[in-house]
């Protein structure tokens, strides 16, 4: 199948749509009646949430076994869960959210430079897939491979702000770092040696990360769309650092969706598609969704 070289419909930049003040959405983002976030069963108990699991000790025998037990139980139960005290830095968490929430207010002739097309997906986007007259989202986002090394790409690597490039080097190569922690705790839980998962994914020397930033701007009608469609993750785990001020982020329980409500410095772990293929449905993946807001969201 050939992959279309640019979009079927010319781009209106959604991040555009809200800066010109309108109040009323246009009816490519309008969702169906069955598909908007204000119809549905909701949780909102603020005592229900995904897990949340301390890491601190995973190196210590005296811990280790408790610490694998809670990802094992999340992993089963929830296909979600939060991490805290993982190694990444909380100040390189802070800038890396700092330097994108920058780049999405940089003036628009700087960020139309990394725009980009269906071929790769790399750069500046505002819609997915290229089905003619499709309901769209309400988001920008930029999307960056990280690994393998052969597909990055750094010219597509915004410039602008100047220290973007440094941290999130520095920032993904943390990430994948936990990634690999997260990846060898999983493949023990499931009685495999611990690189298992790893390698079935293409070891350390082709194993696939990619960075996708989404920004979700201010909405005038949040009832009528979402800034991500419902959907599971096609990959196989995903770490997501979220806005700690306005929460979006929704997940299927068998009870309805839940607001997940991030703990600070942590990030949000998601089972996705893949690692359901290796496990045997050990793991299953959820449902999310991110819902708008009147509010700028940034994850």
């Amino acid at each position: 199948m050939n992959c279309p070289k640019d979009w079927p419909e010319p781009i209106t930049r959604v991040q555009s749509l809200s800066d010109t003040g309108i109040n009323t959405i246009p009816e490519r983002y309008v969702k169906p009646p069955s598909a908007r976030p204000s119809l549905g069963p909701t949780t909102t108990s603020d005592d229900y949430n995904i897990p949340l699991i301390d890491l601190k000790g995973i190196y210590n025998d005296n811990s280790r076994e408790k610490i694998l037990g809670h990802v094992s139980d999340a992993c089963r139960d929830w296909g979600f869960f939060q991490v805290v005290n993982h190694g990444v830095r909380p100040e390189l968490m802070d800038r890396a959210r700092e330097v994108w929430r920058r780049f999405f207010h940089e003036p628009m002739e700087v960020k139309q430079a990394y725009a980009n097309s269906p071929t790769t997906y790399d750069g500046y986007g505002s819609r997915l897939g290229v089905e003619k007259g499709a309901i769209l989202d309400w988001s920008d986002y930029y999307f960056l491979h990280y690994l393998p090394c052969n597909l990055r790409d750094y010219n597509k690597w915004p410039a602008l702000p100047i220290e973007l490039r440094e941290v999130i080097t520095e920032y993904s190569a943390q990430v994948v770092r936990l990634g690999g922690l997260l990846l060898k705790i999983m493949s023990i839980n499931l009685g495999l040696k611990d690189d298992h998962l790893q390698n079935a994914f293409g070891g350390e020397d082709n194993i696939g990360a990619c960075l996708r930033v989404n920004f979700y701007p201010k909405c005038p009608q949040p009832d009528l769309t979402l800034g991500l469609s419902p959907h599971s993750d096609p990959g196989g785990m995903t770490l997501l650092l979220p806005d700690q001020h306005v929460p979006g982020l929704q997940i299927r329980r068998p009870d309805g969706w839940i607001t997940v409500k991030p703990a600070p410095h942590a990030f949000i772990v998601n089972i996705g598609d893949q690692i359901q293929i290796f496990d045997d449905d050990i793991y299953g993946p959820t449902m999310r969704m991110c819902l708008m807001n009147s509010n700028h969201i940034f994850n």
